[in-house]
């Protein structure tokens, strides 16, 4: 067998370009980014009638909070503004952590953590206002 270990690396005869092609896909990253500012651009009309509506109905007793939420459009509004709010998380959260956890293993944990909890606080909220409002 032939002694390799003195041979050229392949990887010193590329370019920066060439080491940099391959290490990931643009396309991913932008579905990625495209779904974080849309969410952000979600949010700000969302949480603008949050609170407005919270001022609103500040001093209200229970009875008046669950009427005005048995409405169609406070409902669905109220379900949009959750869903928007953990995925915009969600998605930051995960930004966060693939930049700053070095370790693969460690990593891939913490992401799978976080997606779990971000979904399962989701689910809670959305069942505790479809039981207020239903």
């Amino acid at each position: 067998m032939a002694d390799t270990s003195n041979a050229p690396h392949v990887d010193m005869l590329r370019s920066p370009l060439g080491r940099a092609r391959g290490l990931g896909s643009a396309r991913a990253g932008a579905a990625h980014w495209w779904a974080q500012r849309l969410t952000s651009v979600a949010l700000v009309p969302l949480t603008l009638w949050f609170i407005c509506a919270v001022i609103r109905l500040q001093g209200a007793e229970q009875h008046a909070i669950v009427g005005w939420l048995s409405a169609p459009v406070p409902l669905v509004l109220m379900l949009a503004l959750i869903a928007a709010t953990f995925h915009h998380l969600q998605l930051g959260l995960q930004v966060v952590l693939e930049d700053y956890v070095h370790d693969h293993a460690l990593k891939l944990a913490s992401v799978l953590a976080m997606k779990a909890a971000c979904v399962l606080l989701a689910l809670a909220c959305i069942v505790s206002v479809l039981k207020l409002g239903l």
